[in-house]
């Protein structure tokens, strides 16, 4: 659960969604072709937030090497600086124990 901080265009990214998960973490998504909640608005765990269009809408990747395929960013904060993603990917879902 969270309270979404920023939605909206930004730079090049395309639709930039920035969550406050509490306790010091931030959710930032980049790349969806269109964000379905608003600055202000809390948001529940498995909510949808937008949606990913049908080509590339960001530059989220160092290196495109043409690919239109969409691609959605996703970074954890911790007060502000960038953390490990790994232990917030659950391992039920990736098939490894």
């Amino acid at each position: 659960d969270g309270n979404v901080l920023y939605a909206g265009p930004f730079r090049s990214y395309g639709q930039l969604l920035i969550l406050n998960a509490g306790d010091g973490y931030h959710v930032v998504l980049a790349g969806m072709s269109r964000i379905s909640v608003a600055s202000g608005q809390s948001v529940l765990a498995g909510e949808p937030v937008g949606a990913m269009g049908e080509a590339r809408v960001a530059s989220t990747s160092a290196s495109q090497n043409g690919n239109a395929t969409p691609e959605l960013y996703v970074e954890f904060r911790k007060d502000g600086k960038p953390v490990d993603p790994t232990p917030w990917w659950a391992d039920r879902f990736s098939g490894r124990t």
